[in-house]
């Protein structure tokens, strides 16, 4: 979906009733062949094209309005997705603001012929209703009722804090010419493939390309094959169409025993101005992978101006600051038959 920020005030159309609306949506497909990345796996980028377009028809399903994605939280990839596995990406409602609906998107991958699936990846987006005129608009509210409901509307109001803090350390930081940090940038123009039904380049693409970008300096500076481990969080600033320039531009801002931590900002430019405005930035952590897909110990860097010293102490405050967020409950952690505490009747006396 395209980027949300950056919209008009909050319109007087009135939100549409949450009665018969299901706060949920599930895909369900197989892998092919041509999802594959570079290592022979589902690599970062196409997974959150796949978390990106089932959040989507969450949001859009329980708001009844076009709907633009404004954030994607931390996705940490815990195991690879091979060609040919069965994957289910279940997108639940766990929180509404005002215009905001906050979607935990949890995903499953099996081989077809076992019984249970196993849990790949699980992160929080965030997407906003907006009306023809991109301005946001009211949602219906959502009231969580079962303990496993309950459980995630708690988690993903403590985390809206933590987000905030994360968001303003990304914004403090200055990334200019005085950096001597190894990069590399993708310049190419928005193209028609690239946009969704609203005209606007799908969000998911954006975060394909952030992955791309970091794939691309990870390689050269590890000298070999990489995949991505960790997505921090993504924040979408403005909307890009099709004839914008696009750079994607990742730069290593922190090396760990096995980790290269990756800034990536995403800039367009429109066809009548030279000014490049942000239209994304997020962090990618990759990691140098063997014949087996094993992780190597990373090649170390050292941060050599001012600027380079300043992101690496950022980068080990966000590790921090991502510490602090508890994850969700799993569904498997809650019974089925469980009842919320409150709806139990009193044991008579």
């Amino acid at each position: 979906m395209p980027n949300s920020t950056n919209l008009d005030p909050i319109a007087t159309v009135p939100s549409p009733a949450s009665a018969g609306r299901r706060p949920e949506a599930i895909h369900r497909f197989l892998v092919k062949p041509d999802d594959a990345g570079i290592v022979g796996s589902v690599d970062g980028g196409k997974l959150l094209e796949w978390i990106d377009k089932v959040a989507y028809a969450a949001a859009a399903q329980w708001s009844g309005r076009y709907c633009v994605t404004a954030y994607v939280g931390n996705i940490h990839l815990d195991r690879p997705i091979a060609v040919g596995e069965l994957v289910e990406l279940h997108a639940n409602l766990v929180h509404t603001g005002r215009t905001s609906m906050h979607i935990l998107v949890t995903v499953y991958s099996t081989d077809p012929t076992r019984v249970k699936p196993v849990q790949s990846a699980q992160c929080l987006t965030i997407f906003v209703a907006v009306d023809d005129d991109r301005r946001t608009v009211e949602v219906p509210q959502w009231n969580p009722t079962t303990i496993l409901e309950l459980q995630r509307h708690r988690q993903a109001r403590e985390r809206i804090s933590v987000r905030k803090h994360i968001e303003e350390a990304m914004a403090a930081q200055r990334y200019t010419a005085a950096g001597t940090a190894p990069s590399a940038t993708l310049r190419f123009l928005a193209a028609p493939s690239d946009i969704n039904w609203g005209g606007k380049v799908h969000g998911g693409r954006t975060m394909r390309w952030i992955d791309e970008a970091a794939y691309v300096c990870g390689a050269d500076w590890a000298g070999q094959r990489v995949i991505t481990s960790y997505f921090g969080g993504i924040r979408f600033y403005r909307p890009i169409v099709i004839g914008h320039v696009v750079e994607v531009t990742a730069r290593l801002i922190h090396t760990g025993p096995r980790s290269m931590h990756m800034s990536v900002h995403v800039t367009s430019t429109d066809t009548y101005s030279d000014e490049p405005a942000l239209a994304a930035h997020g962090l990618a952590v990759v990691v140098a992978v063997d014949d087996d897909g094993k992780a190597r110990a990373a090649r170390q860097w050292s941060p050599v101006s001012e600027e380079d010293q300043a992101l690496d102490a950022h980068a080990r405050d966000l590790v921090e600051l991502r510490a602090l967020v508890e994850p969700f409950t799993p569904a498997s952690a809650v019974p089925a038959d469980a009842e919320p505490s409150h709806f139990r009747v009193p044991a008579a006396r």
